[in-house]
Parts: structure tokens; sequence; C-alpha cells
């Protein structure tokens, strides 16, 4: 088949997050299939307008972070009429709206919406109008066309929209063992991701003092980079550390010896980093958010209520069972095999679109994952017997 892709960003955008790993992964593998794919995203210094990755994938840039929408369909309209067979419009936050302008089969994948996280990068009213006027008419034009996402929280939020035909295929993750590490000797905790507003990294250093006010004798290692980063530096406690961008084996090693991961996002589309820390024999502790609350039970984790007193609460509840604990072998979460997702979602496209009678089948929600037993569900924990400050209200 002839696939485009249209992604605001590719891979190697210096913005490129979880939905860019999850697009990689699906086209990397089509194309070893023997489909001709191509990506459309926004062009960003240094990258070419017009290459092939290693992995066989054309990838076409055009326009800026705004201007990426008008430019697809100029392209498509010059050089794409009749040329594709399936067009996935992958919609963060803004879809490209080629339900309207393509002229082949049209799938939507959409990690998540935005709601509430439009008030984390925009002040007000822009962001009162992305939220409750933009984004509802936005996914207006995608009610009666087949929409992939990635967690029944998506699909929840997606309904409410009045989108009407959904599929779930959830994220992706490339198996590999445990390296072969110890604990840290002392109490840690990670926190892993990009360092943008909406994933409320701050909610964690501001637990992590409250931790620390009570006589924890433990550091935080924060994984990662992004806009945030410099504000965040800049109020850290101390026995903080930021490691920056690491590749995959420091990754895994900084998971492997920590003893928990701490994640306090205001939405997730899955949130893959709680597959990764699990894979790596790492607990996750969390909020009780959309994403959060599919992916954290599914990889046996615990959610707390979403304030920074409550994750204060949650880890001195559970961190000293969890540093019992002999570093060990990793578990699966919720994320399935990438092949099994690549195949799934083309599956999915090909059935929607009409051009393959394959029944329709759905992926089990993760939320209907029961954790272990001897890791709870936690909403109301009780606070460890070295654990009282008393609480502080949250503006």
């Amino acid at each position: 088949m002839r696939i485009l892709v249209l992604n605001w960003k590719d891979l190697t955008h210096p913005q490129a997050g979880g939905a860019e790993v999850y697009t990689h992964e699906i086209t990397r593998r089509w194309a070893a299939d023997g489909h001709e794919v191509t990506w459309f995203s926004a062009g960003h210094p240094g990258a070419r307008a017009d290459e092939t990755n290693p992995h066989g994938v054309r990838l076409v840039r055009r326009g800026g972070r705004y201007g990426v929408y008008r430019a697809a369909r100029d392209w498509y309209t010059a050089t794409g009429g009749g040329r594709f067979d399936l067009v996935i419009d992958e919609v963060n936050t803004r879809p490209f709206g080629a339900v309207r302008w393509a002229d082949a089969p049209v799938v939507a994948l959409i990690h998540q919406v935005a709601r509430e996280i439009w008030h984390h990068v925009y002040p007000w009213p822009a962001a009162a109008v992305g939220r409750w006027v933009l984004e509802p008419a936005w996914l207006r034009a995608y009610r009666d066309s087949p929409v992939i996402t990635v967690s029944a929280s998506s699909r929840d939020s997606l309904a409410r929209y009045g989108l009407r035909r959904m599929w779930t295929v959830p994220a992706g993750i490339t198996a590999r063992s445990r390296p072969d590490v110890p604990r840290e000797g002392r109490p840690t905790l990670i926190a892993l991701g990009r360092l943008a507003p909406a994933k409320q990294v701050d909610h964690i250093l501001r637990a992590f003092a409250y931790l620390r006010e009570d006589g924890f004798d433990g550091q935080l290692w924060v994984v990662g980079d992004g806009p945030a980063a410099g504000r965040l530096r800049r109020i850290a406690p101390p026995a903080t550390t930021f490691h920056g961008l690491v590749d995959r084996v420091e990754r895994d090693s900084l998971l492997a010896r920590s003893h928990v991961h701490v994640c306090a996002s205001v939405r997730e589309g899955w949130a893959l980093t709680v597959d990764e820390a699990a894979a790596m024999g790492t607990p996750t502790l969390a909020y009780d958010r959309p994403g959060l609350r599919d992916s954290v039970p599914a990889a046996r984790g615990v959610l707390v209520p979403p304030t920074p007193r409550a994750l204060a609460d949650g880890i001195g509840a559970r961190l000293p069972e969890w540093i019992a604990r002999p570093a060990a072998h990793g578990w699966p979460g919720g994320a399935r095999p990438w092949d099994e997702v690549a195949d799934r979602v083309l599956a999915v496209c090909l059935d929607a679109t009409g051009a393959s009678t394959a029944p329709e089948v759905h992926f089990t929600p993760a939320t209907n994952v029961t954790p272990a037993t001897n890791i709870t569900q936690a909403t109301n924990i009780t606070p460890a017997t070295n654990i009282t400050a008393p609480r502080v209200s949250e503006n």
C-alpha cells in the first residue's frame, strides 16, 4: 500500500515525544513489510525538506509549527492526488483536516485530547478559546470518521466530543532485560519524561520537599529535558539531580537502580514511561489522571489523588515496602510488542475504511487489569508513621 502519515513532528524534531516514537515504530515496520510510507511533518533547523530515513520511510518536511497544516494540504494538492491508498491524520491537539481535502480514505490517530493542557501552555483567555472553542470545532469534523486511540481514557474523552467510530490500540514497547545492577543504597525516586508544564514535574519537586521536611533521607533523579527545565532546576530541593537527556542504556540503568518511578502529568494518552519502569522492575506511583489511570494499574502501580501532598503521602506509605524488595527482573505492563501494534493499527485502518473484511476486534482496555495483590491501587493512602507533615491546600 501507499500510506501517508501526517504528524506535525517527526522523530528528529526537537520537541518529538511519545506520539512520534509510536509513529516511528509502526511506520518502520510497515516499510519493512513492503509498504510505501511517507511521513509529512514540519521543517526544523538542520532537517532536510525531503529524505528517506534508514528504515525506508520517506520524510517530507514543509512549513513550521503552525504553517505545517496548510503546507500539507498544498503539498498534497500539488503532488499527492491519486498517489496514496491511505492517509493517517495524526492529531496532536489540531488535526490536519485531511477528511476535507484528501482523495484517499482517512483514519485519525489521536493519542489524547488537550482539554486541561491548554491552561498549562497558553495564558488566559487564549487557553479558554483553545479548550472550549478550537478543540471542539477541530474534532467535530471527525465525528463520523474512523479514529484510533491508545487508551480507554482517551476513547472516553473523544466520545465527549461526539466521536463515534473508535478503535483502541495500546502503546508499544521494545522487550529487553533488566540490567544487572543493584538498587541504590539511598532511597531513590525517579521522574522520567519531557520537562514541559503539563507534565507537572514541579508537583514532584514539591512532594519531594514535603518528604525532606519530614526527615526523608533520599534522593530524586529527574531524567529528560524540555522548556520547563530551567525553572525546575531553580526550584528543585537539595538532593535533586537533573540527568538531562540520556540514551536508552543509561535510562534503563537509572530506572533499574531507582526504587519508585513518579509521574504527575495533567493528562496522558497512555504514559509509556510507566511500562518502561515496570520492565526494569521499578513500580510507578502516579496521579489518578486520564491515561495514567490506564497504564499504571496495568503495570501494577499505585494511583493517588492529584496533589503534591497526596503524592508525598503515597511515597511515604509505600516506599519502605519497595525498598525492602531485592532487585529483580521486571514485569510487563499494558503496552504490547511493537510488531503487534503495527499490525493491528494497519488492520484497523483497512477494516475501518472498507479495504479489508477483517473482523472488528478491540483490544481489552488496560483499565480492566487487576493490580497485583501486593501493589494495590491506592487512592486514599494513609501516610506512613514517619510522614507526619500537615496537609496543605493546593490552589
